[in-house]
Formats: C-alpha cells, sequence, structure tokens
C-alpha cells in the first residue's frame, strides 16, 4: 500500500511539473457535458420550435421512426397487419371528435394521427358510411313516392355495391395519389412535409365521419334541406383536410400550393355531391303503365301518374 502510495505522488508531481512548464495547455474536465451543435442551432432559432409544432418535423420524425422500428414483421405475416390495427376505443374516439369540431390552426395529423396512425377507424367509417347511404336512399326513396297508387316498393340492393365502390376507391386512391405528389414535390424542394401513406388515410377516412349522421338526415324529403345538410359537412370535413395539407405545401410555389389543396377541396365536393345527386336526388323513371285486356277483345292502356 505505501508503494502504491508513492506512486500516485509521483504522478501527479509529474502532472503538476507538466501544467507548470506549460500554462496554456488545455484541460479536459468530465463534470461539464459538452452542449451539442443543435441545441446551440435551436436555441438561436427561437421561431423553429413553432413551425415543428404545426408541420410535425421534429419530434414527431423520432417518433414515426420509432413506431418503423416496432413494425419489423415481414409485410406477408398477420402481425406486420395487426399493427395497424393496435388502436383503442378512447383514441378513436378521439380522432372522430377531431374530425367532426376541428380546431383552427391545429394540425389534425401532429395532434391525434402521429403517434400511432391506425386502419381500424377510417376502415369502419368507410363501411358504416357505405350502409349508412345505401339504406337511405332507399328509404328516401320510399318516402317520395309513399302514397302514389302506381308506386311499388322495390329494395334497391345495387346501391350497396355502387356506394361500397365510390367510397372506398375514394378513401384508397385519392391518399395513395395525394402521397405519391408529396413525395415527388418533397424531391423538388426542401421544405415540404412528406405524410406517410398511412396517415393520409387516417385524415380521409376520419373526416367522413361527418357524413354518416348526414346521410341519416338526408332521408327528409327535402331538397333545400338536403343540400344544405350537404354544404355544412362538406365545410366541416374540407376544413379538417386543408389544415392539414395546406402546412405541407405552403412553402411550395405558391401556384402549386394552391391548386393542390383546391384539387383536394374539389374531389372532396364532387364525392358529396355526387352521392347526394345519385343516391337521394336521382331522376324519377317513367313506369311503364300496365297494360290491361279488355273483356271485348280490345286493349286497354292505364296511363300511369
Amino acid at each position: 500500500i505505501a508503494c502504491l502510495v508513492m506512486y500516485l505522488f509521483a504522478e501527479f508531481d509529474d502532472a503538476a511539473n507538466l501544467l507548470a512548464a506549460n500554462p496554456d495547455a488545455t484541460t479536459i474536465s468530465i463534470d461539464e457535458p459538452e452542449i451539442p451543435k443543435s441545441q446551440h442551432s435551436r436555441l438561436q432559432e427561437p421561431g423553429r420550435e413553432e413551425d415543428d409544432e404545426l408541420l410535425g418535423t421534429d419530434d414527431s420524425d423520432k417518433t414515426e421512426l420509432l413506431a418503423g422500428q416496432k413494425k419489423s414483421a415481414p409485410f406477408w405475416t398477420f402481425e406486420y397487419y395487426q399493427t395497424f390495427f393496435d388502436v383503442d376505443t378512447y383514441q378513436v374516439l378521439d380522432r372522430i371528435k377531431g374530425s367532426v369540431f376541428p380546431v383552427p390552426g391545429k394540425n389534425f395529423v401532429r395532434l391525434y394521427i402521429r403517434s400511432n396512425p391506425d386502419l381500424y377507424g377510417p376502415f369502419w367509417i368507410c363501411a358504416t358510411l357505405v350502409f349508412t347511404i345505401a339504406v337511405s336512399g332507399n328509404l328516401s326513396n320510399f318516402f317520395i313516392h309513399l302514397g302514389k297508387p302506381t308506386y311499388h316498393y322495390v329494395p334497391e340492393f345495387r346501391k350497396v355495391s355502387i356506394a361500397a365502390t365510390t367510397i372506398y376507391a375514394y378513401a384508397w386512391l385519392v391518399p395513395l395519389g395525394l402521397w405519391g405528389f408529396l413525395m415527388w414535390r418533397n424531391s423538388k424542394v426542401m421544405n415540404i412535409v412528406s405524410y406517410s401513406f398511412l396517415e393520409i388515410v387516417c385524415v380521409y377516412g376520419y373526416s367522413l365521419f361527418i357524413y354518416i349522421p348526414t346521410a341519416i338526415l338526408w332521408i327528409i324529403p327535402q331538397k333545400v334541406v338536403r343540400w344544405v345538410l350537404m354544404v355544412f359537412s362538406l365545410c366541416l370535413s374540407g376544413s379538417v383536410l386543408v389544415m392539414t395539407f395546406w402546412p405541407a405545401v405552403r412553402d411550395d410555389n405558391r401556384r402549386i400550393a394552391v391548386a393542390t389543396v383546391a384539387a383536394i377541396l374539389l374531389l372532396h365536393a364532387l364525392l358529396s355531391v355526387g352521392c347526394l345527386a345519385y343516391f337521394f336526388d336521382a331522376p324519377e323513371l317513367d313506369i311503364p303503365a300496365p297494360i290491361i285486356p279488355a273483356h271485348n277483345g280490345t286493349t286497354v292502356i292505364t296511363k300511369s301518374q
């Protein structure tokens, strides 16, 4: 022990002699951690944090990266697709509430979707909307012709398949095209924020929820009431899309950004107007009058109303 103590004192004396010989030497202390340069640059940019909050490009990117690491199962396995439905009832209800009552200036993806995007809510919202529109369209046709002696109610089951094709094509193909467009613009402009395809599908799926109660109210046999309800639902769901995708393209060329948002709203309006016009305000078809043979050999043609 005495030898060890003498050795340590000798090392200490050598270090002291070296420091005395070179007083300008730089010493390193382990008690003072080095501050990364990224933190210095962030302190120098106070407005950057607000932009990251709106666009979801700071901590949300880390969250998305961690989420991608969790989805490490191969795409042909059941576990890979199970992660897309890993959501509880409270999260789905919270996202539905966010789509029905959008907060001005807030990003729907940043607030509700990015932490855990899902396909459970969009799938069942679209399925519910398909049957709601088909059933409400049949009931509307029944109430409009109710009381006419020549009218015979026949349920139109083909409306279910038409509604399913239209709604699911809109909820998947339009997000696919928009995702590809944002990826292409991201290669041209550095400030463009590219949402993932799953996030865009979530936004479109949850934005369609408002049309479920609207389709039920479309049973009212008043065209003015129907069109007022359609405009109200279009403005409400369209605002969710605008507040989500405008921050992503606003740094692009002004004309391209405006044209992108206008195309999103136009396709959304075509879906609303098309569903209302086809399933509820379709023109009445002339029912051919039945031919009743008379007893004297002549043919009597009755006139339909």
